[in-house]
Formats: C-alpha cells, structure tokens, sequence
C-alpha cells in the first residue's frame, strides 16, 4: 500500500512538475514568438510610414504621368473623330469620359481655337504667367508637359494641367484636373488607411499616435482612431529609439502584450491579447497532462511539444505570406521577395489589375466581385505560376514576377489571355485585365520598385484603352 501511495505521490510530483515545466516552456515560446510577430508587424509599419513621408512627391509624378496619359488619349480620340474637334457637347462628353474637367484645343501659334469651355477660346501661351509655362511645347513637338497646381489664367481657379501634341503635330491638346483630385489621391496615403489595411490576425491590433498629441492617427481598428494613447490604456512614457519596448497593458480591459516604438514623429504599437495564444497553451497542458498520466513517458511529452511548436511555426509563416481570399502570396511576401531580386539577372516584373471590378461589385454584389479576383488569380497561376510568383498586393491588384524562362514571356501572356477570354463564372459572364510588362534588362535601373512603378504605368495605359475602346466609365 505504501509503495502504491508512494508511486501515486511521485507520479502525481512528475505530472505537475512536467505541467509546470511545459507551462514555463509554453510562456516563454509564446512570448518569444510574440514578440518575434510583433516585431515584424512593428517594423513593417514604422518602414510604411517612413516610406509614406518621402512618397508624396513620387505620388505627385505618377499623377502626372495619369493626367499626359489621359492627354494623350484625348489626342487619340480627337485624330480619330475630327468631327469632334470644334463640337463643344462632344468634348464636353469625351472631358467626363476621362474623368478631367477640361479639354483645350491649341493651334501650333499656342493659341486655344476649340475646346469644352468655350469662354476659354482666344487665350495663348502670352496671355499670362500660368498659361505661359507651356510655350517650350511650340519649338519641340516631341514634348509632353504637366504643370504643377497652379491659379490659371483665365479665373485664378487652381487646376492641374497637362498637355500634348496630336500625331501629326497640328495642334496641342491639353487636359486640366481641379486640385480635389489630387487631394482625394493624396488621402489614400493617410495613416488611417495605410495602416488600417495592414493585415493583422485575430486579436492583434496597430497603433499610430502623434508624437507630440499621443492621439492615435492610424489603427487597425478604426473605432480607435481620435482616441490617446492614455485613454486606451498604452504607456506613453517611451524613449525614442530603434528598440522596440514590452509592456503588459489592458487595452479597454482587455489584457495585451503590447510592442511599442517611439520616434520623433510617431508612437507605433502592437498590442497581441493574451487569449490569442492563451487558449492553445491551455488545451496543449491538459492534453500533455492526459498523456502523461497515460504514458508515463516525459520525453514523449516534449517530442510532441517540438513537433507541435514546428507545427504553428509553420502555420504562422505560411498564414504571414498567403494571401486569404485566393490562396496566393500576399503583400508582405511581395516586400519580402522583391526587395531580394538581383537587378543585373533577367526577370519580368508584370502589374495586373482587374477592370470594371467596382462596377461588378455595385452591380452584382461582393460575392460577384471575390469570383472574379479568384478567377484572375487562377489564371495567373495557370499561365506564370510554372515562371515565377504570384503576388495580390491589392484589393483588385496583382503582381507576377517571372524568374525562369523570362525569354517565353510571349507564350505565357497568349496562354494568360487565352485563359481570362475564355474564362466563364457562375454570377460573372466573363473579365477583363489590364497589364503592363517589364524586363529588369530594359535599363540601368535604380531600384526594383523603378520596374514596379513602370510596369503599373504600362499597365494603367492599358486600362486607358480598355475603357476608350470599351467606352466604360472608368469610375464605375
């Protein structure tokens, strides 16, 4: 009896020191990989940020190639339709067409002879300092210009204009945009949206707070945003530093570890809730505890735990990298990858983005709308897959990367247009996709994202005459 009651007592020590051990071994690699998550998720935001601050002059050029390209169209269309030329409703409907607010017709004097504001009519590149920016257009016909926002002649009302000789170089067409819309670009770039589509799992949550007011500008959870820092319950009290700091908060009354950074502009933190990996550690002692006392066996016990850990190290580096909706690589395996391309080796950067998708989804709903992202994303892996990665860096916006074979890019496009002409869906009858190429050997580039920005150029020139040729709104 004294034995048995003394195996029960040392089997009873081993399961709770064994509990007890894998309670310690389970907070420290959660804690661990937490941090390691957060961290990531932390740099992530600090990078996008700092990016965010620099781009608003890149942002402001990539506008003004948009607004030549829709210059460039307008010629297109006028050299196509010369009837148009002097019919000011026609060009009043080809300005709404390409979403401008302007269409000016010069003369190879400079002097503006039709248009869709006729009381615009007569003036020339000498009736004002404004207008006069564009004479260098009058002694070299292979120049493209767009100015800066600036009080036209005419009012004194701030437009953007850009402007374009017509193939035969018989007269100058320009296009002018009011100021809004560069502003309405310029929001998407605003710390609330990026960081409230920075992709975060199920009880992790981003923070960005002024420096100087602690109010967070950016969060992940909307609602947030306006809120301090003091009243969410995150520290403030932080150095700044490249070293991210630890706390235990409670977040609304909800118990977080929370990683926190602190620069001269921004408090950046990410807060994880302690039942984000509370639950399994729970579940994983009880069972670890069952098997003991059914095995007797603790190296048993700690082969499983490392095959579990491997396990969710796994599952959580292929959750960061897949994208949900259709199963591709996602915008931090983009990040990841690019950033590791060689720009002295041949590969093709492709930019693809869907058309009309706003269109289908007002008119069919979202689930019409998640049919043709799936879709496209399958006949990109059809047609580039065997060649290189497929990234969805955006809601209808896609990025291939071509690594092997780079010289069958022909072959691979007939194949992927094949596929999009042929493809058929249950809510959709059928799709379109705009896409622009670019091969890493094209130039002496830079930087990788220099091929990104002209593949999208080409890309959106693309869509430009989809929605010519179509005769779509593109803002449907």
């Amino acid at each position: 009896m004294k034995n048995k009651r003394r195996f029960a007592m040392v089997s009873v020590a081993v399961i709770v020191v064994a509990l007890l051990l894998e309670a310690g071994i389970l907070k420290y690699v959660n804690d661990t990989n937490a941090y390691r998550v957060s961290k990531v998720l932390l740099d992530r935001v600090v990078t996008v940020l700092d990016k965010n601050d620099q781009s608003e002059e890149e942002l402001i050029k990539s506008l003004k190639d948009d607004y030549i390209v829709r210059a460039k169209a307008v010629s297109y269309i006028v050299d196509a339709k010369p009837q148009v030329e002097n019919d000011v409703e026609e060009l009043q409907k080809i300005a709404k067409l390409m979403s401008v607010d302007e269409i000016h017709l010069f003369d190879e004097t400079g002097r503006i002879t039709s248009g869709s504001v006729p009381k615009y009519f007569g003036y020339s590149f000498d009736s004002g300092e404004q207008i006069s920016y564009f004479k260098p257009m009058l002694t070299d016909k292979s120049l493209t210009m767009c100015q800066d926002v600036t009080p036209n002649t005419s009012e004194g009302k701030e437009m953007m204009y850009a402007i374009t000789w017509n193939e035969a170089g018989t007269m100058m067409v320009q296009v002018g945009l009011k100021p809004q819309r560069l502003l309405d670009e310029l929001k998407q770039n605003e710390i609330s949206t990026v960081v409230s589509d920075m992709p975060v799992y199920k009880g992790m949550e981003i923070y960005v707070a002024d420096a100087d007011t602690e109010l967070v500008k950016g969060a992940t959870d909307c609602d947030k945003i306006g809120r301090s820092f003091r009243n969410l319950g995150i520290p403030t009290d932080i150095k700044e530093g490249n070293k991210p700091t630890v706390r235990q908060v409670s977040v609304d009354g909800t118990g977080c570890r929370c990683v926190i950074r602190r620069d001269d502009k921004y408090i950046v933190a990410v807060t994880i809730e302690k039942s984000f990996y509370m639950t399994n550690s729970v579940v994983a002692m009880l069972l670890v505890g069952i098997y003991l006392v059914l095995a007797s066996c603790g190296m048993m016990y700690m082969f499983s735990k490392i095959m579990k850990e491997k396990y969710e190290k796994e599952k959580l580096l292929y959750t960061s990298n897949t994208d949900e909706l259709t199963g591709c690589l996602n915008r931090h395996a983009y990040e990841t990858d690019i950033n590791k391309l060689d720009l002295k080796k041949e590969w093709i950067y492709i930019s693809l983005d869907l058309n009309s998708l706003k269109h289908v989804n007002d008119t069919y709903g979202h689930a019409a709308g998640d049919e043709m992202i799936c879709a496209a994303t399958a006949c990109m892996k059809a047609s580039f897959g065997e060649f290189g990665r497929v990234y969805r860096i955006g809601g209808d916006e896609f990025a291939v990367i071509v690594t092997q074979k780079p010289d069958e890019l022909d072959a691979m496009t007939k194949h992927f247009d094949s596929s999009v002409a042929g493809w058929k869906g249950e809510i959709v009858d059928s799709m379109t996709i705009s896409y622009g190429c670019v091969s890493s050997l094209e130039e002496d580039w830079e930087h990788v994202y220099d091929i990104a920005k002209k593949a999208d150029r080409r890309m959106y020139e693309s869509k430009s005459r989809y929605y010519i040729d179509s005769g779509i709104d593109r803002r449907k």
